[in-house]
């Protein structure tokens, strides 16, 4: 971290900050993470990935405290997604961290691109579909192998990338018919385990850099409840627009980038 200037450690306080309360005011803020890193270090794809990941653990065990509180983790149902959600972590994590561990730093970069795409694409779909609190399509809900492959899948990317998971898992989760605060509640769950674990191999992997975890960590968990406060007073419209256009806006850059 000593190598970074006074301009690229700030910039990626901010990424840390805006990325916490993307989290918790929109949804899928958590990417930014990895976006920060990538864009404003020279670490490998591996240590960007590695480093991103350990600042899931704290913001997942949060946003998971938080929804056991107000309810959602305490229903029989919910809980049962978070179970096959997490149970799915553990096997997708680990082939994800060993996808990354081949993929050159160009491929890196058009991957994340592409992926930063998706989520900005998902972020509209899931603006333009039920409100928070509704049921999602299918009132009847995802069983037990949809949950499975939707977890599996998300694990995987997100082992890839050093992502939380919620990103996916929530929009998906909703198409396949759950109702959305359920489809959090699940996936904070989730990302806790998908955190851990990711940390455990690119640890072993001697691939995350402590300092800068800690640098984007915090002001991601500050950023974490600054998002509640934020989510009350500006329009939920406006914070998932600017999102949007952020994510597109920054999807040709990082693939340029790699």
């Amino acid at each position: 971290m000593g190598g970074l200037g006074m301009p690229v450690l700030a910039g990626l306080v901010l990424f840390g900050l805006v990325a916490g309360v993307g989290i918790t005011a929109v949804g899928p803020g958590g990417v930014l993470v990895t976006v920060g890193l990538f864009a404003l270090t020279g670490l490998s794809p591996a240590q960007v990935a590695g480093t991103a990941i350990v600042t899931h653990v704290a913001t997942g065990a949060l946003a998971t405290a938080a929804y056991t509180r107000s309810g959602q983790l305490r229903e029989r149902g919910t809980r049962r997604t978070a179970a096959v959600l997490a149970a799915a972590a553990v096997a997708g994590t680990p082939l994800g961290v060993l996808v990354n561990s081949v993929v050159s730093g160009r491929a890196f970069g058009i991957l994340l691109g592409a992926f930063v795409t998706l989520v900005g694409m998902l972020v509209w779909r899931r603006a333009r579909g039920p409100a928070s609190g509704e049921p999602g399509i299918g009132a009847g809900g995802p069983g037990t192998p949809q949950v499975a492959a939707v977890g599996f899948a998300v694990a995987v990317a997100s082992g890839v990338f050093g992502i939380g998971g919620p990103m996916l898992s929530v929009p998906l989760l909703v198409v396949l018919g759950a109702p959305v605060l359920s489809a959090l509640a699940a996936a904070q769950a989730q990302s806790v385990v998908i955190a851990a674990v990711g940390t455990a191999g690119y640890a072993a992997a001697g691939a995350v850099d402590w300092p800068l975890a800690a640098l984007t960590g915090v002001p991601e968990l500050a950023g974490v409840l600054l998002g509640w406060v934020i989510a009350r007073a500006v329009p939920a419209g406006a914070l998932t627009g600017a999102l949007i256009v952020s994510l597109f806006a920054l999807a040709p850059y990082l693939a340029l980038h790699g």
